[in-house]
């Protein structure tokens, strides 16, 4: 394997750097303010000026739909190896990618349509998705359920004439907060009777569908994540055209195999964009702050925290960019347990080295001066998000076990873990 970036690579990764250090950090306490305005208006579910005016000037820079690898509707789309780098640097803010047309869920959902969807649904709905037009959002984790397996799933997906019903609740609905969210993917049963894996599809559903209804925001650590936003959603009598099914009938298992692999490169490098700020720092304010007679940096606590930091990111870099390169390379199939390491890897090193320089700063790392607070609660989320990193560890233990065993059939371990957390 060969991790030397391409000079096109190189060249982005410059113009990357220097947007961030020309638009999103000198935007950040811009954005909060203006967030936190609208809270106290009455109304924090309102697009913030500061991203809208900021993506016009990403894409005239050429920073835009970089996620998406072998489109013709994206010929700039990267490579997941190409974009990794690209997903950690914007992952220093956790809303730059926004700005980039590259944020989650609408990563995940248009790679979905341009993999999955007709043509017809592709112009209806993943164009003005890549145009930064409309937002997104995916409906697959449940409350009455443990959607850590997600064979649990039930809302229903009923077939009627040239209708399907749907009926059902889901939450943490990632980005239907947003106004501008106007297309879900909803998972659901369509054959409780058919195999543990053929029971559920995935089927494309606009949100002005009459019988959707929005309950209510679910918090992070009290942090509601607007103008994006988690929500708990209910879905009675929502009919959609039969036409709108992704693939069939049952290939909804097969679909979200596809989704998540990609998904999950992009949140383990964002959280080691995360990591490495945090140990910016950290760096920073333990050489700013004397304590006991000396700067708190030449503590020896702190070299011992600083040094296992830059350890542990660099060990997750190479995993994840390993991950990246395999799937690139032999497929998401074949990379399934490198994709679950990193899972398990990525937003636990992010966690101890976010609360490490939360403790660097004292009470200011808890609070909204630095943001530290916001970033552990991002970081910590992941580790329920696109899987709890149980079902990843069960899945590399097993895929483990199976090199080693001699019982006919038991090392046929094919499917990666689907499964969105919580």
């Amino acid at each position: 394997m060969d991790f030397e970036h391409t000079p096109k690579v190189k060249e982005l990764q410059a113009r990357l750097i220097d947007f961030m250090n020309q638009h999103i950090y000198p935007n950040e306490e811009a954005y909060h303010h203006e967030v936190d305005t609208n809270r106290r208006a009455g109304n924090a579910w309102i697009p913030t000026k500061v991203i809208e005016d900021l993506k016009p000037i990403a894409r005239k820079a050429g920073l835009w739909n970089l996620f998406l690898p072998f489109s013709k509707r994206v010929p700039e789309g990267l490579t997941n190896l190409e974009y990794a780098t690209l997903c950690e640097i914007m992952g220093r803010v956790h809303w730059a990618s926004e700005v980039f047309n590259c944020s989650a869920p609408d990563t995940g959902n248009m790679e979905t349509l341009e993999r999955y969807a007709t043509e017809e649904i592709k112009r209806e709905w993943l164009d003005p998705l890549l145009r930064g037009e409309i937002r997104s959002a995916f409906l697959m984790t449940e409350p009455a359920v443990a959607s850590s397996d997600a064979t649990n799933i039930q809302l229903a997906i009923r077939r009627e004439g040239d209708t399907y019903v749907l009926n059902g609740r889901k939450w943490w609905s990632s980005g239907l907060g947003d106004p501008r969210c106007k297309v879900l993917i909803v998972m659901g049963k369509t054959n409780p009777d058919a195999g543990r894996h053929e029971q559920q599809s995935m089927i494309v559903v606009p949100t002005d569908t009459p019988g959707i209804k929005v309950l209510r925001h679910l918090s992070v650590f009290g942090y509601d994540d607007a103008p994006h936003g988690h929500m708990e959603v209910d879905l009675v009598d929502v009919r959609v055209p039969v036409s709108n099914i992704l693939l069939g009938e049952g290939r909804g298992f097969e679909i979200a195999q596809g989704r998540l692999g990609p998904g999950r490169i992009h949140h383990c490098m964002r959280s080691i964009g995360a990591a490495e700020r945090a140990l910016e720092l950290m760096c920073k304010r333990l050489m700013s702050r004397v304590a006991f007679g000396k700067p708190i940096s030449q503590h020896s606590i702190w070299h011992e925290r600083i040094a296992e930091s830059r350890c542990m990111i660099d060990q997750a870099r190479l995993m994840t960019l390993k991950a990246a390169y395999m799937m690139d390379t032999v497929g998401n199939k074949v990379a399934k347990a490198e994709i679950a390491m990193i899972k398990v890897i990525a937003p636990n090193m992010a966690c101890q080295i976010i609360d490490w320089a939360m403790q660097a700063h004292g009470g200011a790392g808890i609070s909204q001066v630095t943001p530290l607070a916001n970033m552990y609660a991002h970081q910590r989320t992941l580790r329920f998000a696109d899987g709890p990193d149980e079902v990843h560890r069960a899945a590399i233990a097993k895929l483990e076990l199976g090199k080693h065993s001699t019982i006919p059939g038991k090392n046929d371990l094919e499917t990666m873990p689907v499964t969105r957390g919580f």
